[in-house]
């Protein structure tokens, strides 16, 4: 069997935690999205998010809008990219002055992730302050980086990106409904926002038992809708006690995992409750893909 490079070595009690019941009734929540066309049913499904963001963090949507055919097609431009030689794949490579683009290095709680990953932003050119320093009001223009080949991964990407950024305030009212506020009441916050699109390429994984795809985690994000493939692997934290439960994938649905931002936003009755801790697993045989929208 292939050996593991020593930069993805995960640390033991990460890979056989002993709080793992992967075959415990209990799952993730699956809401369908189609019920809020019934009026009657409208504050059912208000009330099962809140209940999934109060217990999990972490809810899945069906019938969400987003088509399939769009999120197809990312995921089979995306392997045709992933699968170019490295020399060509490193020429739209992230920088230090880009985060975008292409990456195979990122880590996690200092160990490196087995993954690879595209990302570009909503906005092209993205308008960014041009340092940290409170008193420099200068701005600064980062634009998306697209390699040649597959030439139709941008427009992949952005058609999808649209459907999903209007899948997220759909959420972010429904979210707000949930607390007992106006719907728009998170509107004003994403008037200038730095969304993103990622996409996560896992290759198979020679010894699954020394590593993580991606190592355990919370996202700094407000909001991450993300498509799981049907090769599965990721598993989340249940806040009350810390038991991992896998995300079962479910055909077509999206994963909706509340960001640590939340509690930048200071709403009191959410704000130790809604993000949580996940992971995702290495596979030893299959390559899979998660393609993720974050604000």
């Amino acid at each position: 069997m292939e050996d593991l490079d020593p930069t993805y070595l995960q640390a033991p009690e990460h890979i056989s935690a002993p709080n793992v019941l992967p075959n415990q009734p209990e799952e993730v929540n699956v809401i369908d999205l189609s019920r809020l066309e019934d009026p009657e049913d409208v504050q059912n499904v208000i009330s099962e998010i809140g209940e999934a963001c109060e217990k999990w963090g972490f809810f899945q949507v069906i019938n969400h809008g987003v088509p399939c055919d769009t999120r197809q097609r990312v995921e089979k431009t995306a392997k045709k990219f992933f699968d170019l030689p490295m020399e060509e794949k490193v020429k739209v490579k992230r920088d230090e002055k880009n985060p975008v683009g292409y990456h195979d290095g990122e880590h996690t709680k200092s160990v490196r992730d087995l993954k690879e990953v595209f990302d570009s932003y909503f906005k092209d050119p993205m308008v960014i302050p041009s340092s940290t320093d409170l008193e420099d009001d200068s701005l600064s223009l980062l634009y998306n980086k697209w390699p040649q080949f597959p030439s139709d991964l941008r427009e992949a990407c952005e058609e999808y990106a649209r459907h999903a950024e209007k899948l997220a305030f759909k959420l972010l009212e429904l979210i707000s409904l949930s607390l007992g506020l106006p719907k728009e009441r998170f509107h004003d916050f994403f008037k200038e926002q730095m969304s993103f699109l990622r996409i996560n390429h896992y290759p198979p994984c020679p010894r699954p038992d020394l590593t993580l795809a991606h190592n355990p985690h919370k996202d700094i994000v407000v909001l991450t809708i993300l498509a799981q493939d049907e090769v599965g692997g990721l598993q989340v934290s249940r806040r009350s006690d810390g038991v991992w439960f896998p995300v079962k994938p479910v055909p077509n649905a999206l994963v909706i995992n509340m960001g640590n931002c939340f509690e930048v936003l200071n709403i009191l009755d959410y704000v130790i409750l809604l993000y949580t801790t996940f992971k995702i697993l290495a596979i030893i045989i299959n390559e899979y893909y998660y393609t993720t929208k974050m604000i």
